[in-house]
């Protein structure tokens, strides 16, 4: 079962406890990541380009439910976003 996507309008919520900030997520990840190795042979990730990202669980820190979260709006999203009918300059 896969979780909601957030996005900048929206944040997890537990739906058993309430929980707002704290979660553990197993994602998996498809991304290319370009790597430089210096002459000691220690690498550093230097660029990182996500193909695909899926979550695939969250279980809420606070009462170890899993996979019960839901999106709820962020504080002040609504403001944040552009009235209809208003001109942008």
């Amino acid at each position: 079962m896969t979780v909601p996507a957030l996005t900048p309008e929206t944040r997890w919520r537990c739906t058993l406890c309430g929980n707002l900030t704290r979660f553990d997520v197993t994602r998996s990840l498809r991304v290319t990541e370009f790597l430089h190795f210096d002459l000691a042979g220690e690498s550093e990730v230097e660029e990182t380009e996500v193909h695909s990202e899926t979550v695939e669980s969250v279980r809420c820190r606070w009462c170890n439910a899993v996979d019960q979260v839901e999106l709820v709006a962020r504080p002040g999203a609504e403001d944040a976003a552009p009235a209809e009918g208003a001109e942008q300059g």
